[in-house]
C-alpha cells in the first residue's frame, strides 16, 4: 500500500449480520493448499501445543519493544507512533504476501518466530488453533473491544473471539480509465469485454488465481466455490485462450502505482487499494471504480497472537489500542478498508474522508458478496492461473 494517508469502505448495520456472517477470506491458500490439500497443510505441520515456557499477558508491565507480522503497510504510521509515545514499546513490522507464507513461516518456528502480533485472513483461523499456532487472548485486557460493531464479532471461525478480533473487512472490483474507455462500464461482463478490446494489452488482473478465475465464473452467474469439472474445464479455456493474450500484468496493489502513473487502463482492484490509487492520481476525475459485480467476494483479517509470542502485555495492549475510536477512524482513513469499528460510518462522514462510496457499502451490495473456500477445486484454481500467466503478455 501507498505510504500516504487514503480511506476505506464496508460497513454493516445490524440487518446486514446474516448476510456478514457468511464472509470469508480473499488471501485464500495457493501453492501450499493446492500440493497439500488445504486445510491438510496445518494438519500435517502442527505446532505441537503451545510452549510452556512461552510468556502469558496478565495485565502486567508492558515489555520494551513489540513485532507485528503482517501485511505490507497495514497500519497507520499515526498510530503505531502514538502508541509508542504514549505506552512505551517500541513497534517493529516484517510483512507477507499470503497466508500460506504467514503459516509456513509460523510452522517451521515452532513457537520461536520472535513475532507479537499477526494478521491472519479468517477461513484459516479454525485450523492455526486447532494445530496450536495462535494462542487464547486474555479479553480482560482488551476493553476497547466495547467499541467493535458486533457484526464483526463472533464470526464463524472464533464464535466467542477467544483468538482473533476483526481488524478490516474489504471486497473485489476494478477500476478504468475514462480517458481512454469512453463507456461506461458496470459490471464483469464489461470488464472482459473491454480487457479484449479498449484496454488490451493495458489490463491487469489481481496476481491471485483465484480472483483470476472468480471474474469467470462472477460474470457468468456460477459459484467461483464450484468443482464441476465442465464448469472449470470452461473456465480455463476463457481465461487461458481468450483472456490472458490481452492481460499486461497480474498485479496485486494496482493502487501503488498502476493507478497514479496510468500505466494501466483497466485494472482488477481490492477497494482499499483501488481508493488509495485513485486518491494519489495526478487526474483522480480520470479513475473510475465499479464494484465487480453481479457477484464478487468478502473478506476479513484479524489480528491475532502467535505461540511463544515474547511479548504478550505489548501485544495485548497493542490490539487494545487499535480499537480506541480516534485510532480505528486514523487506522481507516490509511488502509482504505473498513476496521469493524460501531459508528465508522458516521465517523468517517464528519471526518470529511473522501471516496465513501468505496467503503461503505448497501445492505443489496453486501447481498452479492461471495465467501470462498478450499475445496477439491483448488489445484485446478492454481493450474489455470499458472496457465494464464504463461499465455499472457505480462
Amino acid at each position: 500500500m501507498s505510504e500516504k494517508s487514503t480511506p476505506i469502505r464496508i460497513l454493516a448495520s445490524a440487518e446486514q449480520v446474516p448476510i456478514l456472517q457468511r464472509a470469508i477470506d480473499r488471501r485464500r491458500f495457493l501453492s501450499f493448499a493446492a500440493a497439500m490439500g488445504g486445510t491438510a497443510f496445518l494438519a500435517a505441520c502442527s505446532t505441537g501445543g503451545q510452549a510452556s515456557s512461552a510468556p502469558v499477558a496478565t495485565g502486567g508491565e508492558l515489555e520494551n519493544s513489540l513485532s507485528i507480522y503482517t501485511w505490507g503497510d497495514y497500519d497507520s504510521p499515526d498510530v503505531v507512533s502514538a502508541f509508542t509515545s504514549e505506552l512505551g514499546p517500541k513497534v517493529t513490522f516484517d510483512s507477507y504476501g499470503s497466508n500460506e507464507e504467514l503459516i509456513s513461516k509460523l510452522v517451521a518456528a515452532k513457537g520461536t518466530s520472535g513475532y507479537d502480533i499477526i494478521v491472519p485472513t479468517g477461513a484459516f483461523i479454525p485450523q492455526m488453533i486447532e494445530n496450536g499456532i495462535i494462542q487464547a487472548l486474555n479479553k480482560d485486557l482488551l476493553p476497547n473491544i466495547e467499541h467493535m460493531d458486533p457484526a464483526f464479532l463472533g464470526r464463524s471461525w472464533d464464535p466467542e473471539n477467544e483468538y482473533s478480533i476483526c481488524k478490516a473487512w474489504g471486497t473485489t472490483g476494478f477500476v478504468y480509465d475514462k480517458t481512454v474507455i469512453t463507456r461506461e462500464l458496470k459490471d464483469w461482463n464489461d470488464f472482459l469485454d473491454a480487457a479484449q478490446n479498449e484496454a488490451s494489452g493495458k489490463t491487469s488482473v489481481l496476481d491471485d488465481p483465484a480472483e483470476v478465475t472468480g471474474i469467470y465464473y462472477w460474470a457468468n452467474g456460477i459459484n467461483w466455490n464450484t468443482t464441476d469439472e465442465a464448469e472449470i474445464d470452461a473456465c480455463e479455456d476463457y481465461i487461458v485462450n481468450t483472456l490472458a493474450p490481452h492481460i499486461a500484468a497480474f498485479d496485486s496493489y494496482p493502487g501503488g502505482q498502476a493507478i497514479p502513473q496510468a500505466t494501466q487502463v483497466l485494472m482488477q482492484a481490492w477497494n482499499g487499494d483501488a481508493r488509495i490509487g485513485i486518491l494519489e492520481s495526478p487526474d483522480p476525475d480520470r479513475w473510475q471504480w465499479v464494484l465487480g459485480s453481479p457477484a464478487t467476494e468478502l473478506w476479513m483479517d484479524n489480528w491475532a497472537i502467535p505461540v511463544g509470542a515474547p511479548h504478550p502485555e505489548a501485544a495485548h495492549a497493542f490490539i487494545n489500542w487499535t480499537m480506541v475510536p480516534e485510532n480505528q477512524i486514523l487506522q481507516v482513513d490509511y488502509i482504505g478498508y473498513h476496521t469493524g469499528a460501531a459508528g465508522i460510518e458516521e465517523a468517517a462522514t464528519e471526518a470529511g474522508l473522501e471516496m465513501l462510496d468505496l467503503v461503505f457499502f448497501t445492505p443489496e451490495q453486501i447481498a452479492t458478496m461471495q465467501d470462498g473456500e478450499v475445496n477439491d477445486a483448488q489445484q485446478r484454481t492454481v493450474d489455470i492461473w499458472n496457465k494464464a500467466k504463461a499465455a499472457a503478455g505480462a
